[in-house]
């Protein structure tokens, strides 16, 4: 009876078993029968085997980790110092930080970069140079994999990316740089790049600096200037206003009157005409020609003399250094009074061997002068001794020490009028 019933329980179980087969497996037709393969019953697959044999994840400690390493090493970075570190850092940016960061991959329009934030950076093109040529690309402005410094520009977006910039950074160090070349008031160079009707536009440490017309020497501010390096002054530096002001006038002239002396002979311009003289320029600087020192004759009518634009040849007989002014003077070269009247030409053609004459007779006049002070102390020299031994030195009434004093101040305004 108990064999008979597990008979039918194994029937039952085999029966339910082919039964889901028979809905798993495909069909397959002989003869206009469908039958079911005993075999397909019992094939698995791969799928099923894999997961059969899975017996969930295994966990492995640190310290497993490191008994089961080659070559097991003391970890001295442990959680707590980890979650120390992290603490620590300061993952916040704000508008105008200046934060350390490297240049990762070129983009149309700019370039990522990498700061530490939780997403990269971007850096537009119009922000990643000071001195940047119009239409020159990222690629020649920054370097890949460099690390420099960035100046944030902007809040975080919706994606958590910042814009970053160079220029502002280079803009501020160039204002500084301006500054300090401003207080040691030095000539410096820089190039033109552009002419207006004012007239032209250099390019100082990156900076726009505006040169008036009036402060250009020799030239013109047309197209022709654009490129020409000039040496330049600093006329105004005003961060604040965003202003900058050079002058090349300033600049020539101080190169140029370091160089000057009384007495050397100069060639230059007829600039303008006044009732009491002419404005000569003489290397990029304005001389006075006074109507005194023309001629040693009388003039009239000093347009009889002299037109704007007329060459000539002068003597300068003062500067002044600090204010770039110089006197000048035509009347040292004329060989015969009044040949600047006569015969302007012949003056100038004689003008180096005049000049020289006048240095000869300058240096004369003057060894002149020492000798005769000299010959004044000398004598002064006489007097005291033969006043001491005339008179009685204990006696302050006596004659001899009342023509002393005399002596001595008669010989101190002979030699004060001779000095001088």
């Amino acid at each position: 009876m108990k064999f008979q019933l597990a008979i039918a329980i194994i029937t039952a179980s085999l029966g339910e078993g082919l039964a889901f087969s028979s809905l798993q497996q495909p069909a397959f037709s002989t003869n206009g029968r469908t039958t079911s393969s005993l075999a397909a019953v019992e094939q698995m697959t791969r799928f099923d085997r894999l997961k059969k044999s899975y017996k969930g994840p295994k966990i492995i400690s640190v310290d497993e980790m490191i008994a089961e390493s080659d070559e097991p090493e003391e970890i001295s970075f442990g959680y707590e110092a980890f979650d120390h570190a992290v603490q620590e850092t300061d993952y916040s940016f704000r508008r105008n930080d200046v934060v350390s960061g490297t240049v990762v991959q070129y983009e149309n329009g700019g370039c990522i970069v990498d700061i530490g934030a939780k997403s990269s950076a971007f850096l537009p093109t119009e922000e990643a140079s000071l001195f940047r040529e119009q239409g020159a690309p990222i690629e020649n402005l920054v370097e890949l994999e460099k690390e420099m410094n960035f100046q944030i520009i902007s809040e975080e977006d919706e994606n958590g990316q910042l814009l970053v910039s160079v220029r502002r950074i280079q803009y501020r160090e160039a204002w500084e740089t301006v500054e300090a070349q401003q207080g040691k008031d030095e000539v410096f160079e820089a190039p033109v790049v552009a002419v207006n009707r004012g007239g032209a536009i250099c390019l100082v440490e990156g900076l726009r600096a505006f040169l008036p017309g009036s402060h250009l020497t020799g030239v013109m501010p047309t197209e022709d200037l654009i490129g020409k390096v000039l040496p330049l002054k600093f006329l105004e530096v005003d961060r604040e206003e965003n202003k900058l002001v050079v002058s090349n006038r300033r600049a020539v002239v101080e190169q140029q009157m370091s160089d000057l002396n009384r007495g050397d002979l100069v060639q230059g311009m007829v600039k303008a005409l006044k009732p009491y003289g002419a404005f000569v320029e003489v290397g990029g600087m304005s001389g006075l020609l006074h109507i005194s020192q023309i001629s040693y004759d009388r003039i009239e009518n000093l347009e009889n003399v002299f037109q704007p634009g007329d060459q000539v040849k002068c003597m300068i007989i003062d500067h002044d250094v600090s204010n770039g002014r110089i006197a000048l003077s035509t009347k040292t070269l004329e060989p015969e009074p009044g040949d600047m009247l006569k015969d302007p030409a012949r003056v100038y053609a004689m003008a180096e061997d005049t000049a020289a004459k006048y240095h000869e007779r300058m240096e004369a006049e003057r060894k002149a002068r020492e000798e005769a002070a000299v010959d004044i102390v000398l004598g002064l020299g006489d007097s005291l001794t033969d006043g001491l031994l005339g008179g009685d030195a204990g006696d302050d009434d006596s004659p001899g020490s009342s023509e002393t004093s005399d002596a001595l101040s008669d010989v101190t305004d002979e030699l004060d009028s001779l000095l001088t």
